[in-house]
């Protein structure tokens, strides 16, 4: 059976991750905090966020900037979105 974790995201009890995603504090409140579904969704949207922002990871404010997204993100607040994004309808 899985770890469970009650996600910061969306509220519930969730499987978590098999692992911290980043090192320090930050990975292990993740761990701790965050399920694997909503890492995964993070995962996506930073994804297209570098690509179609055309975000360089050696630029020290990209990744301050996708740091900043990520925690609302995860926090459930207004964050960017890529430009011309639809939501796929469920």
């Amino acid at each position: 059976m899985s770890r469970q974790v009650v996600c910061r995201k969306y509220g519930v009890a969730l499987p978590g991750l098999d692992a911290p995603p980043l090192p320090g504090a930050l990975g292990q409140d993740i761990f701790d905090h965050v399920s694997a579904r909503a890492w995964g969704e993070w995962q996506t949207l930073q994804t297209m966020l570098i690509n179609e922002g055309h975000l360089s990871l050696r630029d020290a404010a990209a990744r301050k900037f996708l740091t900043e997204q990520m925690h609302k993100f995860l926090a459930n607040e207004a964050h960017e979105r890529p430009a011309g994004y639809v939501a796929p309808s469920t």
